[in-house]
Parts: structure tokens; sequence; C-alpha cells
């Protein structure tokens, strides 16, 4: 016998105060979505819900997916130097980004397809976006318009990206739509001269509308939620381009244009008036051309390593991008974010502001827009926890000496 314990037993009143029994969610999204923490969370329930070719499109990269694994690993190989014994009881994570304050410092990039990965798309996206305060960026091959997504998310802050078709006219005629539906910033996307070789689709024979074969079927059936989202639901079409029943390489080389040049960054300019964003900048030359021509932003980006293959790491670059521009022209960032800590560690090293792609469409795939919500929920957490253990109380105070490569003390 232990002589060092006294024992008693418990009374039904002690019992109930020491185990604490978890509520029960009814709801099965709910209870889902609860049991995740990190994005990787969500990325692991979004695998289980998906088929494999939305889900493929999602989670790959180009080729060999060195650029993509790459991006992930700078954030990995970040080292922090917090500050102890501040005064960290209140902080802020609110970023101004073209005079426009935002509750956040990132925003959600512009995603293609998105209703092929879940039914309920750009409108789950804009609407959560608005509810957090944070922008959302509807892409030129999205899957809802300009219009709906407006009107999805009407107190929201709605951006456009656009590629540059080699129809100019029918270019211009987006632009101008996005104008009337309250778009302010325009993000012209530059790295795509031709689509990247995204060997994952290319093996499952992705297509738009999805192309049905029997292994398709087997892999489907398994995730009743989608399927029958697909068999109810409008049919998945592209908003700026109705009818195209190709590969989404092959739509891709079909609408842009190889031969667009500084010269088409300059006639933009002219005939667009609001804010002007360039992304896919991977070097400071660029990145200074850029804002010769009239960009108010770069974005620092290789397209989430689903472009050229051993591409630039865009975190690299900030520091050194961020400097050289100094406060003329605002220095953003996307590729490679999976936390908030990659996020406070992007505005440290000199980003205004950052864009989440796969982890937002993690969030979608798992559980619509209440998934991502959550994903917004975490990233949210993991900022202020972060900025906390930092001992800053405002991204302001965020520096370069906060942050170091590892394998820079090579």
């Amino acid at each position: 016998m232990n002589q060092n314990i006294k024992r008693t037993l418990p009374s039904p009143k002690a019992l109930s105060n020491l185990l604490k029994f978890r509520k029960i969610e009814i709801n099965g999204r709910s209870r889902r979505l609860a049991r995740a923490h990190t994005v990787w969370d969500l990325r692991d329930i979004a695998k289980e819900r998906t088929p494999k070719g939305p889900f493929d499109y999602t989670d790959g990269g180009a080729e060999l997916e060195i650029s993509m694994n790459r991006s992930r690993e700078a954030f990995r190989n970040i080292e922090f130097a917090p500050r102890i014994l501040q005064d960290v009881s209140s902080v802020s994570a609110e970023r101004k980004v073209f005079g426009h304050t935002f509750s956040l410092p990132f925003g959600i990039a512009p995603t293609g397809f998105t209703r092929m990965i879940h039914a309920e798309g750009e409108i789950a996206g804009s609407r959560a976006a608005a509810k957090f305060g944070i922008p959302f960026t509807l892409s030129t091959v999205g899957t809802t318009s300009i219009e709906d997504v407006a009107l999805a998310a009407p107190d929201g802050v709605n951006w456009f990206q656009l590629y540059m078709w080699k129809d100019r006219d029918a270019s211009m005629q987006l632009v101008e739509r996005a104008k009337k539906s309250g778009v302010t910033n325009l993000i012209l996307t530059v790295d795509v001269p031709v689509a990247g070789a995204r060997l994952r689709d290319v093996r499952n024979g992705l297509t738009v509308p999805p192309t049905l074969s029997l292994n398709t079927i087997i892999d489907a059936i398994p995730r009743r939620e989608w399927w029958w989202n697909f068999l109810t639901t409008k049919p998945l079409e592209f908003a700026s381009m109705s009818n195209w029943h190709g590969t989404v390489a092959q739509l891709l080389d079909y609408m842009f244009d190889p031969t667009m040049t500084f010269e088409d960054l300059k006639w933009l300019r002219k005939n667009w008036d609001g804010t002007l964003t360039v992304k896919g900048i991977q070097t400071l030359a660029d990145a200074k051309q850029a804002a010769k021509f009239g960009a108010d932003a770069v974005i620092l980006s290789n397209h989430g390593g689903r472009q050229l293959d051993r591409a630039p790491v865009p975190l690299a670059l900030v520091e050194q991008v961020s400097k050289e521009l100094k406060r003329d022209v605002e220095v953003h960032l996307d590729s490679g974010i999976m936390s908030g800590a990659d996020i406070v560690a992007a505005i440290a090293l000199g980003a205004n502001f950052t864009y989440i792609g796969k982890a937002y469409l993690y969030g979608l795939m798992a559980g619509g827009q209440e998934g991502v919500e959550r994903c917004l929920s975490i990233l949210e957490s993991q900022i202020i926890r972060t900025m906390k253990l930092l001992g800053v109380k405002d991204l302001r105070e965020l520096t370069p000496k906060q942050v170091r490569f590892l394998d820079r003390q090579r």
C-alpha cells in the first residue's frame, strides 16, 4: 500500500466536477470540422471527402512539384526571435492595404474551377471572407460570375483577377463587368504564358466538366456528398467562358496570350482607374519594371508551384524587394502559406499583405462555407498566438530582425 496517498471515494458531485463529457454535436459537418486544428487537418478531411481528380487539382503542383515543396519548406526553415516580458494583453492583426483596413493580414487568392472542388464554390469563399473582414479574389477561370459573387457578399471586399486573353476586347469586357460590380482592385496574373505541366491532372484526365470513366465513378461513389452535389446543382461551367470541353491545360493554352509584354501592362494601366496589382513576380528586376509601368502592388508568387518547377521561392525575395520598392509600391506574397505563423513571418520580412489559396480550398472541400470559416478561424488564432509569443501587439512592430532563415547561417 502506498503510504503517501490517502484515498477517499469521490461523491457523485465531486465526480461530476472531475469528469467533463464532451457535448455531442449532432450536425455531422460541424462535428467533422471541430476535429480540425490546423490547415493540414482540413487537408486530411478534404482528401477523405473529395474525388481524386478535384482533390489532386487543388493539392498538386507542376512537374516534380519542387517549387511547391520548396515554398513550403522555406516557411519551415524560419526561426523566430521572440522578445520576452512585453505587454501583449491586447493584440491587433489589422492590416491596411490600398487605404482599406482589413481585420487580418491576408486575403483569399484567386482559384479556378472552384465549384468543381465543392458545389458551394466561390459563394462560400466570398461570404466567409466578408464575415472575417478580409478580401476575396475571383479568378478569370472561376465558376461563379462576377455579378453573383458581388450579390452573395455585398458587404465584402471583392477583387478580380485577370488573365489577359488573346482577345483583348473580351478581356476588357470582363474588366468592365468587374468595375460595374464594385471591384476596385484588379489583379493581373503574368506568369502563365503557357500552362504548367500539372502531371496529376494529366494522369487523372481532369477536364471541365469532369469526364466520367469507370475509375472516376468508383472513386466518387464513397464521396456521396460531392457526387450528390455534382448531380443536383447547376452544371459546372466557367463564369467567363462557357461550353469548354477540353482539359484544364488545353483551356489555359487556348485562353492565355504568350505575346503579352510590359507594354500590355502599360495599356491596362491606362484603361483601369482602380488599383492595379501584378501577380506572378519572381525577380527584383520584374518587380521594379511592374512598378515603373504603373502597378500599385506586386504579388511575389510562383503560382503555388503550379507553373514553372524550380521557380524562385517568393518568401526569399520579400525582404530584398520591399527594401528596393520602399513605400512606393506595396509588396504582397502568396505560395506555400499553410499557417498563421507563415503569415507572420512574411509580414516580418517586409510583406504588406499575403494570400491563401490551397489552405482556403482544403477548408472548402472539408465543409463548404463552414469549412472555409474554420480555415480562417484557425489562421486567425495562429496569427494572434504567434504575435503574443513574439512579444508584439501590432503587426507594424514586426521587423526582419525577428526572423531568420536557418540555412543562411552556413
